[in-house]
């Protein structure tokens, strides 16, 4: 039933670049110019913090609407015959996509000029508009879009419909669907579970239960996946579920039997961006999309089964743009994700910060731009209107946000228990801004979904066929065997500051607690490092060319490279490990935690016999920093210990997490690392340790873990996606690894039952762990006395009569 047609790139005709040529409008005297298409767009839109950092935005706003007036009267054909090239003076494979078009319907509009478009869609059903979709470029699309204003975007965007059919039928009128998302910082599945039957007991969910994980390895992947699925059909929930891990990963767990019903993945609208940070490639995706078809879940019973997230600002923020604005590498994206016939798509623009968009005005103009856009394509779209804490944006902003994107045709928002998402650390749409939207604008989930809903008294209808809450809307007990058993769920889940709700609305003390919290985090993210705190550690001090906060929040870039002076004083010292402690997002993060897990990764890290560099202690870093530093004292390793972005939580805010960046030292190493993740100029690869705090892992432990990270990238030669492919085997998991041009070649192997597993060279052992062998019937484990057992993980492997046997030969 798949009904994506994937041409192959090389039968994608695409015009011959040409030199780029200048724009002139004189505006009373004064000339403005704009050399090349690139330049022309991105003075066009709104000024953004992003375009503005990329030197592409307009200067003011007269200038502004000197580059709308020329871009109003270029032709379409002046756009097609013009495509965009990347730094390198190529057409990528992105901006290829973007020309498979219906050339037929190109014709009929190759005349018309871009404000001719403009007028003509004002005028046009939405049936038309999705007709003329699939005769525009993404940069016509991008172009047209530049010159609307609020009115314009939710007028036009409103008009169409693009439903989709997984186990439900998405996106039909007077609908809105929502996806769960449970986040842990742990992935703790107890309160997973909670999170979900509190998503179901409002009457969210149709569109997806669809987790982020913290941890993207196979074994946790699927024992995530398994247990979704558990509760899909515990509860009857007539839905779909993901885990939005890394393809690959997805791609393994497939192989290995793993209910993969949805595939995601996070797409970018430049080539450089998709292969280099988000280690796809179009081919790869090509080839993902040909086994879910024939191998996933839901092959065969679904139309649609590919998920991609996106967001304007990525590509920027990695500055891999090619020197195109974001709305414009945004509509690029969207290009590629119709080549997939996608269930769903969902723009998180807002997510990344100030560095892309300083405020609520940018993100509320850019998530109306998102939708009209992706639906102007043809695509089913969703739109996160999120925020971070150290951005100048809140929840006004967001609501504001919320109102409008409804009125102009959102297909589904998302449902983050009370708004505040406990793992990835942003604000977004709460079940409670869901409900609320049902019930101004009577919109109710997919039909499927409702009917459920109605049976277990969540939802009813008044004789107007007015959508009201039912007697057990809010009430996620009634999926539990007692209302004891939910509350010990929920005593797992972080920042569960009450289920009392005032109407669709959560009751005013519950929202008190929740503000006071974000209003605690938000100060953390822009508190500063206190250097007399350090005074009994052994340290150095190191600077950034971050040289304040509004720097260092604005210009991610300046925390990366260190500064001249510093540079200066540095000299090669042949360590296998620089650890750098740096303030990130939450110089709070640091001084809760580093006093506890420095001393625990350092001893740590000696013990195995690991030669280590003096501690650098820097303001205002980022992780990148890392790879300039390890250039510079010439580390095989860099460990950076960075205060992460608050999340909506004062605990939460002190949440730290540690990058292990390991540079590829042998050219062997390096060319293995560049034909896997297909970039061939790769000189690093890197692994996360995130949630470092007493609400998530607790510094001690989190010291020992990271030494034990560290000891399994030096022991494999290997970080990152990599690793997790070749740490895979362990558990009898998929040995083949999944390159980017042959997904198709992953086969589902059969799994024979393991009687023994040894964990003893394992910190940690979580109930994702125990899940998974119980699932392989494995009988007999094998760990240190100095493992640490979850309580949960101990319970299942009592329960299970899973025999222990301890083993020390791998100490700590």
């Amino acid at each position: 039933m798949a009904n994506a047609r994937l041409t192959p790139l090389q039968n994608i005709p695409v015009p011959e670049p040409r030199p780029d040529e200048v724009y002139r409008l004189n505006v009373m005297g004064r000339e403005y110019s704009f050399s090349g298409l690139k330049a022309l767009l991105g003075a066009a839109d709104l000024r953004k913090a992003g375009d503005i950092n990329a030197g592409l935005a307009a200067l003011d706003e007269v200038e502004r609407e000197a580059a709308r007036t020329l871009l109003s009267d270029l032709t379409l054909q002046h756009l097609y015959d013009r495509p965009l090239v990347n730094r390198h003076g190529r057409i990528d494979d992105i901006m290829r996509v973007g020309y498979d078009l219906n050339l037929e319907v190109f014709d009929e509009l190759a005349l018309m000029t871009v404000g001719e478009l403009k007028d003509w869609m004002q005028a046009a059903t939405g049936a038309e508009l999705v007709k003329a979709g699939t005769g525009l470029t993404p940069v016509m699309v991008a172009a047209v879009t530049k010159l609307m204003g609020v009115h314009d975007l939710i007028y036009n965007a409103r008009k169409i419909i693009c439903p989709t059919r997984a186990r439900t039928h998405l996106g039909l009128q007077g609908s809105l669907s929502t996806r769960i998302q449970p986040n842990h910082p742990t992935d703790d599945l107890s309160a997973i579970t909670a999170l979900t039957w509190l998503g179901l007991s409002m009457g969210n969910g149709d569109l997806m239960i669809g987790l982020n994980p913290s941890e993207d390895s196979v074994d946790n992947i699927s024992a995530c996946l398994f247990h979704l699925d558990k509760i899909r059909k515990q509860t009857g929930a007539p839905t779909q579920i993901c885990v939005l891990s890394h393809v690959r990963t997805q791609l393994a767990c497939l192989a290995e039997g793993a209910p993969v019903e949805i595939l995601f993945q996070s797409l970018a609208g430049t080539d450089v961006t998709l292969r280099e940070a988000f280690d796809v490639t179009v081919t790869y995706m090509d080839d993902a999309y040909r086994l879910m078809a024939k191998k996933g879940t839901l092959a065969g019973k679904a139309e649609q089964f590919m998920y991609f997230e996106t967001g304007q600002g990525s590509e920027v923020s990695y500055s891999k743009h090619d020197g195109i604005d974001m709305a414009t590498t945004e509509a690029l994206t969207y290009g590629l994700c119709r080549r997939y016939d996608p269930c769903m798509v969902n723009s998180v623009t807002g997510f990344i910060g100030p560095e892309t968009h300083e405020n609520s005005r940018q993100i509320v103009y850019s998530n109306l731009q998102d939708l009209f856009m992706a639906k102007v394509m043809g695509l089913p779209m969703g739109v996160s209107p999120c925020f971070t804490l150290h951005a100048d944006a809140a929840e006004e902003g967001q609501e504001m946000a919320v109102e409008l994107l409804t009125v102009a045709g959102a297909n589904y928002f998302m449902d983050i228990y009370l708004g505040v998402d406990r793992m990835l650390a942003y604000a977004d749409t709460s079940g409670h801004d869901d409900q609320t939207m049902r019930e101004i604008h009577n919109l109710k989930p997919a039909p499927e979904f409702y009917h459920w809903c109605i049976e277990r008294g969540i939802f009813t209808e008044d004789k107007r066929g007015q959508i009201q809450r039912g007697p057990n809307w809010g009430n996620p007990a009634i999926f539990a065997d007692s209302e004891h058993e939910f509350r010990h769920l929920l005593s797992r889940v972080p920042m569960a500051y009450g289920l009392e709700n005032a109407g669709p609305r959560m009751a005013n003390q519950v929202m008190r607690n929740l503000r006071l919290n974000m209003a605690i985090a938000r100060a953390a993210a822009v508190s500063a490092l206190r250097f007399e705190a350090f005074d009994d550690l052994d340290y150095r001090r190191i600077d950034s060319k971050a040289s304040n906060l509004a720097l260092h929040h604005s210009r991610p870039d300046t925390g990366a490279t260190l500064n001249d002076e510093c540079r200066a004083k540095l000299t090669p010292e042949n360590n296998d490990i620089q650890i750098v402690v740096t303030d990130g997002l939450s110089a709070e993060a640091v001084h809760h935690n580093i006093e506890e897990l420095l001393p625990v990764l350092e001893d740590g890290l000696r013990s195995r016999g690991y030669s280590l560099g003096q501690t650098m202690i820097a303001p205002h870093g980022r992780v990148r920093l890392a790879e300039d530093v390890a250039r510079v004292v010439n580390a095989r390793m860099v460990i950076v210990l960075l205060g992460e972005r608050p999340g909506s939580d004062a605990e939460s805010s002190r949440s730290l997490s540690a990058y292990l960046v390991y540079r590829l030292g042998d050219e062997e190493t390096r060319q293995l690392a560049a034909e896997y993740s297909g970039v061939e100029a790769i000189a690093f690869e890197d692994t996360v340790v995130p949630n470092i705090y007493h609400g998530g892992i607790p510094p001690l432990e989190a010291g020992s873990l990271v030494a034990e990270r560290a000891m399994q990238i030096f022991d494999n030669k290997a970080a990152g996606n990599r690793l997790n492919a070749i740490l895979g085997s362990r558990m009898g998991l998929v040995h083949k690894e999944v390159l980017p041009e042959a997904p198709k070649e992953v086969e589902k192997k059969t799994v024979q039952p393991i009687r023994v597993h040894d964990f003893s060279n394992q910190k940690t052992i979580s109930e994702a762990d125990v899940l998974m062998l119980l699932e392989w019937g494995v009988k007999e484990i094998l760990l240190s006395r100095r493992t640490l057992l979850s309580p949960l993980a101990g319970d299942l492997l009592r329960q299970a009569g899973v025999k222990l046997r301890y083993n020390d030969r791998y100490p700590f």
